[in-house]
């Protein structure tokens, strides 16, 4: 691994490790740019990782203060921990499921499909499908994801034999066990799937793609990477030209440190990426780093989300096997026949029985709740995941009254479920019980949304200055060679999981920030 001089303003300067950050440090060492990577968190390892709930939880998780807002439940339930998301090296790639999709063509026109949304701040990505799809080729083949380039598909464990017996009686068609990043069989140096399980709580075989023990380790054997763990990031300078060249840090040890930048890559999932550049506020950005829009914190989407359980006469062992290897596609197409714009996936979900607890019913006792952790091991589980509404109000602010350990104000997330939002989540519930109920289960039961697992918007990508945070490329329209380079720039959710087009994002941004060093443009 490098060793890269704090007075060294040749580097380009990553802020986080997970599918963003981790994947461009990757292609930028490939192409020969010198990267320092900070890392908030500590470094773990598939030898590292806990396969017990609360203990990986209390490892992993980014438990920093926060705080909520908002009509949403999880304000009412988890008003401290509004999103679950990671605090180590490989960033939320050590515990996201794996399940790896692509967007489709009218998700990236989201604007001019489904027209004036009142309430939504929809706006079309400066990006199409066609202008992606060489990127998501070589996001699949870097991932290793199922389905694509003659990888086979996951087995099915009993969680999606039920989900697929009911699907199939309904008339769905697409019902698989997903294109999913983790190995089916040995693939780039590391074994296939073993079946484990707790496959939030790190991939102990090393199957399941992450940044931690994928790109990072290839970036350091180049010579070229500089990872920083415990590294907290607390504010991005720049100079009277208005260009960022440093970011300062709190180092493992509490002391700050100033790293100099050629270039800054914001990637610090679309809660820290924002309030980092609202924390970077100047006299020449009152009101925060990138800001002149007003768009910075604004836009924030975290999917439709919501889980149906059902229980069976017979076992399930829905805990058995991958977590997440199973989807029902067909609602993901656009159609208001149903009464909603866009449109939703059905997974396979299961919960170790410490989260279902906490999970099932938050805040709920008594003789029903007794009677699903009894019947635990006859449950199947299922998560709903839909694209939901931007909307301007929706958005991450600083709170003065609640400081970090930096003595920094904390986030607040706020978020208010839109109409559509509803309508779609209403009609998924439906749907997964007609799933469970054709096949075979005796009680159905509704969850509402956890914990945000994907945090996007805040800093999104446009055409113009005056409504987006940064271009196509990422590169923020007020300071030229300052970058997001997460789910912060997605424009609208789409209704996939984000890790592919995150990673397939990562990629050209690479291509595009190393060439215009090359020609000094940067």
């Amino acid at each position: 691994m490098a060793k890269i001089e704090l007075s060294d303003d040749t580097a380009v300067v990553i802020i986080g490790s997970g599918a963003g950050g981790g994947t461009l440090a990757n292609e930028l060492c490939q192409k020969g740019v010198k990267v320092v990577v900070l890392e908030a968190g500590a470094r773990q390892s598939p030898d590292s990782f806990i396969n017990d709930e609360w203990k990986s939880f209390g490892q992993l998780a980014w438990l920093d203060a926060r705080t909520t807002s908002g009509n949403w439940r999880v304000a009412k339930d988890f008003s401290g921990l509004p999103a679950w998301i990671c605090k180590t090296v490989g960033g939320s790639t050590t515990h996201w499921a794996g399940a790896s999709l692509r967007f489709q063509p009218h998700e990236f026109r989201a604007r001019s499909t489904y027209g004036d949304i009142a309430g939504a701040s929809l706006m079309d990505w400066p990006v199409t499908l066609a202008d992606m799809e060489p990127w998501y080729a070589r996001a699949e083949d870097k991932m290793g994801v199922t389905r694509t380039n003659g990888i086979p598909g996951l087995p099915g464990n009993n969680n999606f034999k039920v989900m697929h017996a009911g699907a199939t009686r309904l008339g769905y068609k697409e019902v698989h066990t997903g294109r999913m990043a983790i190995n089916s069989q040995p693939r780039d140096g590391r074994g296939r799937c073993m079946q484990l399980g707790f496959c939030f709580q790190g991939c102990k075989s090393g199957a399941k793609w992450s940044t931690l023990y994928t790109e990072i380790p290839k970036a350091e054997a180049t010579g070229h990477l500089d990872l920083r763990p415990q590294a907290h990031v607390v504010r991005i300078e720049h100079d009277e030209a208005g260009k960022a060249n440093a970011v300062v840090y709190r180092d493992a040890a509490g002391a700050e440190q100033r790293q100099k930048a050629r270039v800054v890559c914001v990637a610090g999932n679309s809660i820290e990426t924002p309030r980092l550049l609202l924390l970077s506020a100047s006299s020449k950005h009152p009101d925060g780093l990138a800001n002149s829009s007003g768009q910075v914190g604004r836009n924030y989407m975290r999917h439709m989300t919501g889980s149906v359980y059902a229980a069976f006469k017979q076992p399930v062992h829905m805990y058995r096997g991958t977590t997440m290897a199973g989807i029902i596609q067909d609602e993901s197409r656009h159609d208001t026949r149903r009464g909603f714009a866009g449109g939703y996936e059905m997974e396979t979900l299961s919960l170790g029985v410490p989260f279902m607890a906490a999970f099932l019913n938050p805040g709920d006792w008594g003789a029903d709740f007794a009677w699903w952790m009894d019947h635990y091991t006859h449950t199947a589980g299922m998560w709903l995941v839909g694209e939901d509404m931007p909307r301007a109000t929706n958005r991450i602010t600083l709170n003065s009254n609640v400081k970090d350990q930096w003595g920094n104000p904390a986030p607040n997330v706020h978020f208010d479920d839109h109409d559509n939002d509803v309508a779609m989540r209403n009609h998924a519930f439906a749907q997964g019980e007609k799933v469970y109920k054709a096949a075979g289960a005796i009680k159905t039961f509704r969850t509402p949304p956890y914990p945000s697992t994907h945090n996007l918007g805040t800093c999104r990508m446009g055409a113009s200055a005056a409504d987006s945070v940064c271009n196509g490329f990422g590169q923020t329209h007020d300071v030229p060679n300052l970058f997001i380079s997460d789910g912060s720039q997605f424009t609208t959710g789409g209704a996939e999981n984000p890790t592919l087009t995150i990673v397939a994002l990562a990629i050209r941004q690479a291509d595009h920030i190393a060439a215009r060093m090359s020609r000094r443009e940067l």
